[in-house]
């Protein structure tokens, strides 16, 4: 676990919310259209949100591009895999035009600029590759694949809650690490509220999940809880026991 004890409790990164609202682009004052704040700060500015509606450029009548950009999202958070296009083009307002720019977006990024091979020291690199999730409004418990370097082979939304919790079995998170031939995981889920406090929940998850990763020889990395600008380790406040 190299590196991995040389940062402790909870830290601070600047990262915007979501500040689209659902209302044609154009309402928005000039400063806070997506493109705009993209040609000013750069796309790493953005949320994903802002980022698909630029992408889509148009909505349709009775639903605006900030609400067609918002269901998409929703419909690639409960996908582990790019969608197929049939899928994508049921989204009302999308259509197979779009949902072809949107599947050769998310084939051409994952191809290019996947996570794999990016190599976990800190939590805080956990937070760098999730901390995207973070404006979503339900929670969302994430698995990272990790091979026995600790690089990434593999991240996933596992499950997706409610606004203030979120349901995991063990066997939903391993059976994507097995199926990455994993040697090694973390895990992490957003907390909608900004409060970073783990949970009577969130405790019993991580034991369990620890009790199972013992029997199947993984090494868990750890599990962060996280809002848009903070993080909180459960390793780094000694709760997680392993090496």
């Amino acid at each position: 676990m190299e590196n991995y004890s040389d940062c402790f409790g909870e830290r601070t990164v600047r990262y915007p919310g979501e500040i689209m609202a659902c209302r044609a682009l154009m309402e928005l004052p000039p400063k806070q259209r997506p493109r705009e704040r993209l040609l000013e700060k750069g796309p790493a500015a953005l949320s994903d949100t802002e980022l698909l509606a630029i992408l889509l450029n148009t909505g349709i009548k009775g639903k605006n591009v900030g609400a067609l950009a918002a269901e998409l999202l929703e419909l690639l958070d409960r996908n582990k895999d790019i969608p197929p296009v049939q899928e994508l083009s049921r989204l009302v307002g999308l259509g197979k035009s779009k949902a072809c720019a949107v599947a050769a977006m998310l084939e051409f990024g994952r191809r290019r600029w996947g996570s794999c091979g990016i190599r976990i020291k800190l939590p805080s690199d956990i937070f760098a590759l999730v901390r995207h999730y973070a404006n979503r409004k339900q929670e969302r418990f994430i698995s990272i694949s990790l091979n026995g370097a600790h690089e990434v082979l593999e991240i996933r939304v596992v499950t997706i809650g409610l606004l203030n919790r979120t349901i995991v079995h063990p066997r939903e998170v391993f059976a994507d690490l097995i199926q990455d031939r994993a040697a090694a995981f973390c895990v992490a889920h957003n907390h909608p509220s900004g409060q970073l406090q783990s949970s009577s929940e969130d405790e019993g998850i991580t034991r369990r999940l620890q009790s199972a990763a013992d029997i199947l020889g993984l090494h868990f990395l750890d599990h962060i809880i996280f809002s848009e600008t903070s993080w909180w380790s459960f390793r780094q406040n000694g709760k997680l026991g392993g090496e």
